[in-house]
Formats: C-alpha cells, sequence, structure tokens
C-alpha cells in the first residue's frame, strides 16, 4: 500500500475572515472511505507528518491554524478564539469536500474540534477530540484559570523561555490544580532547554495566541444532539494531569466512556522528551476507532 508520505500534497489557501489559511490534501483518488482531517491548534500540519502516513487508504487534509506556521492573520490581531478556530476549520472541509470527515484533533484542535461539532454537525461523521486543555470544565476551573493567567503574564513580562517553563510545570502537574500555583517559585528554563534571555517578542501561537482554548465553554446540549460520534481520548502518560482531567470531564457531559491511546499527549510523534510515544501503536488505535 502506498505510503501518504511519498503522495506530495496539494497545498492550498483559503481566504477566510481575519486570516488566509493554509492547508495540505493528499488525495487518495481510490478511497470510497471518508476525508480524514487532522488538526492541532496551535500546532500545525508538520506536526501530523508521522501520524498521517499510517493512513495511505484516505485523503487526509491538514492545514496550520490562523495565526501559526503558514497561515497569516490579516486584521492585525494577535489572539485567537474557539469560535474563529472552528469556524476556519468548517470553511476547509467544506472547500475540500462535500461529504462526511472523521476528524482527529489534538489539544488545542480538539477544543475548537468541539466547537465546530456543536455549530456543524453535518459535517463530521466521527470526532476523536484527544486531550482538549478546555479548563472551564473542571471543578478546579477557577485556580486553573489563575494559573493560566499566571501563565500568560509571564510570558508577557519575562519572555518565551519562562513562559514555556511554566507552561510545563502547569501542563505535567497531576490532580487539582493549587490554589497557590502562581506564587510558586518558577522553574528554570535553562533545565528544559529553553533560553533564559528574553528576546521582546511577544507573538509565540502557544503562549500568545490562543488564551481562550482554556476558557470555552462547550455547548453540551448541542453536542449531545449532534449525529456525530464523539470519541474522548487521553494517552496513557498524561493520567491524571490537566488535559486528561478535562477529557473525561467532557466525555461524562456527554454520556461517552474514555478512549485511552498509547503514549502522552503527543503520542502520535517520536520526541526525544517522552519516550513512552508510540506512533505505530498510537495510529493502530486510531485506525480501529476510524473503521470500527
Amino acid at each position: 500500500m502506498t505510503n501518504t508520505t511519498a503522495i506530495q500534497p496539494l497545498t492550498r489557501t483559503l481566504d477566510v475572515p481575519g486570516a488566509t489559511l493554509t492547508y495540505d490534501v493528499r488525495a487518495n483518488e481510490m478511497s470510497t472511505k471518508p476525508v480524514l482531517v487532522l488538526i492541532g491548534s496551535p500546532m500545525g500540519a508538520s506536526g501530523f507528518e508521522t501520524l498521517l502516513s499510517h493512513f495511505p487508504d484516505r485523503t487526509v487534509v491538514t492545514y496550520d491554524p490562523r495565526g501559526a506556521g503558514r497561515s497569516q492573520r490579516t486584521d492585525g490581531q494577535i489572539a485567537n478564539s474557539t469560535e474563529e478556530h472552528a469556524d476556519d476549520v468548517h470553511r476547509v472541509i467544506e472547500a475540500v469536500t462535500e461529504g462526511r470527515v472523521d476528524l482527529f484533533a489534538s489539544s488545542g484542535g480538539a477544543v475548537n474540534a468541539l466547537a465546530l461539532v456543536a455549530a456543524h454537525p453535518g459535517q463530521v461523521r466521527l470526532l476523536v477530540a484527544h486531550e482538549p486543555p478546555d479548563a472551564a470544565v473542571l471543578p478546579d476551573r477557577e485556580a486553573a484559570f489563575a494559573a493560566v493567567q499566571h501563565l500568560y503574564d509571564t510570558y508577557q513580562h519575562r519572555g518565551f523561555g519562562a513562559g514555556m517553563a511554566v507552561f510545563i510545570a502547569l501542563t505535567s502537574l497531576k490532580g487539582p490544580i493549587p490554589a497557590d500555583f502562581a506564587s510558586q517559585p518558577t522553574p528554570d528554563p535553562a533545565t528544559f532547554g529553553f533560553p533564559t534571555a528574553d528576546d521582546g517578542s511577544r507573538n509565540d501561537p502557544l503562549l500568545a495566541q490562543n488564551f481562550a482554548t482554556t476558557h470555552y465553554e462547550p455547548d453540551f446540549d448541542a453536542l449531545r444532539r449532534a449525529s456525530t460520534r464523539i470519541v474522548m481520548a487521553v494517552g496513557e502518560a498524561s493520567a491524571d494531569q490537566l488535559t486528561d482531567r478535562t477529557t473525561r470531564v467532557i466525555a461524562k457531559e456527554l454520556g461517552s466512556t474514555v478512549i485511552v491511546f498509547p503514549g502522552g499527549h503527543g503520542g502520535f510523534n517520536r520526541s526525544e522528551w517522552d519516550p513512552t510515544s508510540d506512533p505505530d501503536a498510537f495510529a493502530e488505535k486510531l485506525r480501529s476507532l476510524l473503521d470500527g
């Protein structure tokens, strides 16, 4: 079977309100299966190169979210909203196919995908939402919001390295977020290989543009009414971390069980930082859901 990485993607651009999106289509003209769309946020198309190579039997679509990678904002703004991202994905799908798609969405992309399904359930046959970092659903949401604000403030005042150090401390924390998280010492950025000096930039896609992702209030009534099959998924190595906890709350609200994937938050990619990652096993698990 031909590997999709050997198929040259057809790269297209799409003008949407406030941005020009860039997306890639790897077309399998012989496939009778739904188009497979892979989305993250702020991670773009390049983050799915390994995963998409496991699905040569489908047409696969990836894209760069607005303000990240090749997709540039045209309205002069920096911050993005979940609703903007969801509308962008809606428009990309509409440009690619008239049929219903299968959608694998990871991290912030999973939050955006929930908003998409609530607004346009007719576009998505199956959504696999992998670890959405939606702190708004947590019982300790106020502490989580304060921690996210601290992360944002650290980035604004001290730059990328310090911001990423707080990000790692927050996302690797197990259990409820402490109320005093913001007053705890900031880890040394050098510990994680990040720069200690501030280069003055404040436009990082992760730290500056997607603050709203953690504050999104899902429309659970719309999601429960949707014809889309929604599968909430977590990584085995993410147990009790923020994104594991948010996923389980959403699944409970939807009355569904949680599917456990191999690896952690980025388990579909090989990473020197995460020895638990097993992209082959991850793809096999995803295929079992897509073909099941």
